[in-house]
């Protein structure tokens, strides 16, 4: 399996462990050592999870938990106005922090490429509509993290 694909596997894996932490108040010790032995790779009800890169996902979910106290400030910043994260969706604020801490914390990523693997993660959740609103945000967070990738581009 290609790293490409497991990276995406991880991101999927980092986003439902994010959401059942905020969900149901998991500690982070027993939600990582969960997916790792029971999800990655694994056939759960019917259906199969893809092999994930274990590093990346510990790496996503942690990074989200430490940095939440900026990341969340800053996806408040580009959602419409008038309506704060907490009133977004569970499953929507961890793609949402998910993607922000990957454009602020993993220069090694490209901005497309993160923008598109949490725009394809939001499809498997949600409408269009939604998946639009991942990619505005996420793209207004990386023109400010990343200002000098998109000066490049001039």
């Amino acid at each position: 399996m290609a790293k490409g694909e497991q990276r995406s596997a991880a991101r999927l894996a980092a986003v439902q462990a994010l959401y059942q932490m905020d969900i149901a108040g998991s500690p982070l010790p027993d939600t990582l050592a969960q997916f790792e032995s029971h999800w990655l790779g694994k056939v759960v009800d019917g259906d199969e999870y893809k092999p994930a890169e274990a590093a990346f996902f510990r790496d996503l979910v942690k990074g989200v938990l430490k940095e939440q106290r900026a990341l969340d400030p800053l996806i408040d910043r580009t959602l419409q106005a008038g309506w704060p994260l907490k009133r977004v969706e569970a499953i929507m604020r961890a793609i949402l922090r998910a993607g922000a801490f990957e454009l602020g914390k993993r220069r090694d990523v490209p901005v497309k490429v993160v923008i598109t693997e949490y725009v394809d993660i939001a499809h498997a959740f949600f409408e269009r509509d939604e998946a639009g609103m991942v990619n505005a945000v996420l793209d207004a967070i990386a023109r400010e993290v990343r200002a000098p990738d998109f000066e490049k581009q001039g």
